[in-house]
């Protein structure tokens, strides 16, 4: 049996860079890092920091590109997939790991809307809360109209 399945959280490095494919289909790559923090042998706190490579297609392209820009948390359910090419320059064999995203699911909205204005949750009396939005999931097969996404 083989199994090739990769979750992560964490955030935005560099917004998305969609591009077009010659069959039309949009893809989207962007960076994401992780933090893992940990106890040394010394008994100090310590935090490490993984940078991975994303490459989304189709209807997750157009959602990373349209919501997430650099610093925004997001899931990313997907697969490992190690690309190689000869470089030009140095003639030499290059390789680069990505993670195929098969399903995105957003963060929560930062405290700012778009518009620089406070958010509603920031607006209530000290004292009362407001119940989190629901956040979409979106995954590699679903027909999604974006304009209903409650963003």
């Amino acid at each position: 049996m083989n199994f090739n399945k990769v979750i992560l959280v964490g955030r935005l490095t560099r917004n998305p860079e969609v591009k077009v494919l010659p069959s039309g289909q949009q893809v989207a790559s962007f960076g994401l890092a992780t933090d893992r923090f940990y106890t040394d042998k010394s008994g100090q706190k310590q935090q490490k920091t993984e940078f991975h490579n994303i490459v989304a297609f189709a209807k997750i392209a157009e959602i990373a590109s349209q919501y997430l820009k650099t610093g925004s948390l997001a899931m990313i359910e997907g697969r490992l997939q190690t690309r190689n090419w000869q470089d030009a320059t140095t003639q030499t064999k290059r390789y680069r790991t990505e993670i195929i995203a098969e399903m995105l699911q957003l963060g929560p909205k930062s405290a700012t809307t778009q518009m620089g204005e406070p958010s509603r949750k920031e607006q209530l009396p000290a004292g009362q809360n407001q119940a989190e939005p629901e956040i979409p999931i979106i995954e590699e097969n679903d027909e999604i109209d974006i304009k209903n996404i409650p963003f």
